[in-house]
């Protein structure tokens, strides 16, 4: 597989010197729109972007897929506990499809290779040779330019508002997929989905990525657009069940319900994003009460050179009030994009209140320059800190120190062209008063630098 990607790069630079139209990639690959071919006389390249199974338009295949390298430098992972000295691994990751529509059928196959070359015992998140990433059925009921309604069952990726909650996984080198049935229907400015799922739980190894029975998700996402005043809305209800979970103070089977709006606003010099959700259910005889609050605000200087971009964005994320009683407010992320606060994700988001100022620059058509900088507290002193995936690395138990400390991030991104992109990052994290009470307590550093191709 990899030579097939190396020989694809190859063709995608080829390619781009006589493109007639760009295309246009999206987060989940099986919404890209490939009809725009169905009429126009195609290269060898778009010959597989839109292969005809019929005259009428109506049945047709594609072909895509991606490759993405990522090498990354570290100094003092886990702030010096695991390790204090530097590290350097590559993560590689291959992804290729195919799309078949037949009238009110269509089919969409995936593959997912993911590889880790030099890192210590890599976890099933860094490492699946190769497995079935998607594997899905869709039934048009209604489908016309204003209607739709689909009916879509099979292994499927999901991706929900901010991310905060419900995304693919993109950061990690396995993006994340779900055993699902889902049931969506649009209609002009509003959409609204219904979805049972079982997450997928990856193994190391080739085709074994079985069906996970020890975790359930459920619920329901509605999206209104063109809302006067506030330009969009989402409204939703998530459940969740858990075999067992783990959190600083409590261990065992988990029911959880989310259920949460958000307001949002991403065209413009003006952008927005402002969420708030609660969680109620048990965790073994401990009942569930948590919650959350987060925005986002930035604009864009247009007339300005480099067009600066200067955001802000705050949350507050409940933790555990009090330990040894009845009673659970450490929030649950659920299923969040993996990179939360950095490529190289530290912390995740649960008992953290946190403070973002950032500032981005368009240097150029292709070359952008953005900083962040990130102060974390712990929002309850008798809780601990998690990781994204909810693992605990420190409990707070007996621990008087709020600080958990501050991140700087850089990122400088370059897309050579409509196919590949390049980007560095460089991350620095001065650790604070909670982390050199709990551990040893140095700072951290990392550096990737990533390339993608996209075909």
């Amino acid at each position: 597989m990899k030579n097939i990607f190396r020989l694809l790069l190859l063709l995608g630079f080829i390619y781009t010197a006589n493109a007639q139209q760009r295309p246009v990639f999206q987060k989940l690959r099986y919404d890209d729109d490939l009809t725009y071919l169905k009429d126009s006389a195609r290269n060898w390249y778009e010959k597989i972007k839109y292969i005809p199974l019929s005259q009428n338009g109506k049945y047709y295949a594609t072909i895509g897929g991606e490759a993405r390298w990522q090498y990354t430098y570290t100094l003092n992972d886990k702030w010096g506990d695991d390790s204090d000295k530097g590290d350097s691994y590559l993560l590689s990751r291959y992804l290729l499809h195919a799309d078949v529509h037949l009238g009110i059928f269509r089919t969409f196959v995936e593959l997912q290779s993911s590889l880790a070359n030099s890192k210590t015992d890599p976890s099933p998140v860094d490492e699946n040779k190769l497995d079935f990433h998607q594997a899905f059925l869709d039934i048009d009921f209604i489908q016309n330019e204003n209607e739709q309604l689909t009916l879509r069952t099979g292994r499927q990726e999901l991706s929900y508002g901010s991310q905060r909650l419900v995304a693919v996984r993109e950061g990690p080198n396995s993006r994340l997929a779900f055993d699902a049935v889902k049931l969506f229907y649009k209609k002009d400015n509003w959409q609204t989905d219904a979805f049972y799922t079982h997450p997928i739980a990856n193994q190391p190894g080739t085709f074994n990525d079985a069906f996970n029975e020890n975790a359930r998700f459920w619920g329901s996402y509605t999206v209104i657009h063109k809302v006067p005043f506030i330009q969009n809305i989402d409204f939703y209800y998530l459940g969740l069940w858990k075999k067992r979970a783990v959190f600083d103070d409590a261990v065992g089977e988990e029911n959880r319900q989310s259920v949460g709006t958000r307001i949002w606003k991403n065209k413009g010099n003006w952008k927005y994003d402002f969420e708030g959700l609660y969680q109620f259910g048990n965790l073994n005889q401990k009942s569930v009460s948590a919650w959350t609050l987060s925005s986002f605000a930035c604009y864009t200087f247009e007339n300005i050179k480099f067009r600066p971009e200067i955001g802000l964005k705050t949350e507050i994320i409940s933790g555990d009030k009090s330990s040894g009683d009845n009673h659970l407010e450490t929030f649950n992320p659920l299923y969040p994009r993996g990179a939360y606060f950095g490529l190289v994700a530290l912390i995740g988001p649960s008992n953290l209140i946190d403070i973002h100022p950032s500032i981005n620059f368009t240097l150029t058509q292709k070359l952008a320059l953005g900083f962040d900088y990130d102060i974390f507290w712990r929002q309850t002193l008798s809780d601990g800190i998690y990781a994204p995936n909810m693992q605990l690395l420190y409990s707070g138990k007996d621990i008087t120190e709020r600080f958990i400390g501050s991140q700087l991030i850089t990122n400088l991104d370059y897309a050579a062209n409509d196919f590949l992109s390049f980007t560095l990052e460089t991350g620095w994290f001065n650790s604070g008063a909670f982390l050199k009470e709990v551990g040893t307590g140095k700072d951290y550093f990392y550096a990737a630098l990533t390339a993608q191709f996209k075909f």
